[in-house]
């Protein structure tokens, strides 16, 4: 299987390790069903980026599963943060969006769904350590402006539309200063809970992973 998922490395860095330009995302040790969801995603248009499109077009649910799990069961060590040059007070911010949410507007916490270690949750939440800022700005701006979607219930995109720009920065500079802690497995349940809904987390009615 590695052999047969060069054309992911080309991009996403070897081992899926992540990219050197901030864009392509790290997707070793990310979870199974997460995984599985993004190559339909981009397959079905729901993502858009015309080479995974295409690339992934041909592919069946069977082989994109596959690919998937491969991905998924690689444990690699994650680089350090890079140094940011967010101020305290963004930091603090960013911090407290993330780990206790904002009543206030409504902002649920970031780690109610992505675990409390922000390493994700199997089998479809994935991890929000060791992603770049410039990663994290690209993906809550596309939920923002319609260009990624998930399936109804579209939780992220509520979400990413009720952060203020402000808030947006300071959240996606706290994130990305985060080390990964030693074990960044996914853990398999949350300790209460999810507060909403989310889509984005699972395969529509009716469908299996294979």
């Amino acid at each position: 299987m590695a052999q047969r998922t060069l054309a992911c490395t080309v991009c996403h860095g070897k081992e899926g390790r992540a990219g050197p330009d901030g864009y392509y995302p790290r997707i070793a040790g990310k979870p199974a069903g997460y995984l599985f969801n993004q190559l339909l995603s981009f397959r079905d248009g729901r993502r858009h980026y015309g080479l995974m499109a295409r690339l992934l077009d041909p592919l069946s649910d069977e082989y994109l599963h596959e690919i998937a799990t491969h991905f998924a069961a690689l444990d690699l060590p994650y680089p350090a943060p890079q140094p940011t040059s967010a101020t305290p007070a963004m930091l603090e911010r960013g911090q407290q969006l993330a780990t206790r949410g904002d009543a206030s507007v409504g902002l649920p916490a970031c780690a109610a769904c992505h675990g409390t270690a922000l390493t994700g949750v199997a089998p479809n939440t994935p991890g929000l350590l060791g992603l770049p800022r410039d990663y994290l700005n690209a993906q809550l701006g596309a939920w923002r402006s319609g260009q990624r979607r998930a399936h109804a219930p579209d939780c992220m995109a509520r979400i990413a539309r009720q952060l203020r720009p402000e808030d947006l920065t300071a959240l996606t500079n706290w994130l990305a200063a985060q080390p990964v802690p030693r074990d960044a497995r996914p853990v398999a349940s949350l300790p209460a809970p999810a507060p909403i809904a989310c889509g984005s987390a699972s395969l529509p009615a009716g469908r299996q992973q294979p």
